[in-house]
């Protein structure tokens, strides 16, 4: 059995155990829905036993449940320029998809 994997959503990377809860790039998914990644890289906890894809392992799923959608902190963007009386404010905030990982079926 896997211990942890990494899979890849969002144009992003992430190494996942059973039971994790993570923020992804906003995915097009209703709450409370099951999803599946296919892995990148499966390995047991010890390390012994490590399986790497090309892109992706054959026959390995990690299934995960969409918790809740929402849209993280306010980052503001200030763009200043002496002398020229240039000065711009902007916010932004990015919209993410929480997610559990369920498990790793090898």
């Amino acid at each position: 059995m896997a211990n942890f994997a990494v899979i890849q959503t969002g144009g992003k990377q992430y190494l996942v155990r059973p039971g994790d809860v993570l923020r992804v790039e906003k995915l097009e998914v209703k709450e409370a829905t099951a999803i599946k990644f296919d892995a990148m890289l499966v390995a047991d906890d010890a390390g012994k036993e490590v399986k790497v894809g090309k892109p992706t392992v054959k026959g390995v799923i990690v299934s995960a449940t969409v918790l809740r959608h929402g849209r993280a902190d306010k980052v503001t963007v200030i763009k200043f320029k002496a002398k020229v009386r240039y000065k711009r404010k902007a916010g932004h905030r990015q919209p993410f998809t929480e997610i559990r990982i369920d498990g790793i079926k090898a």
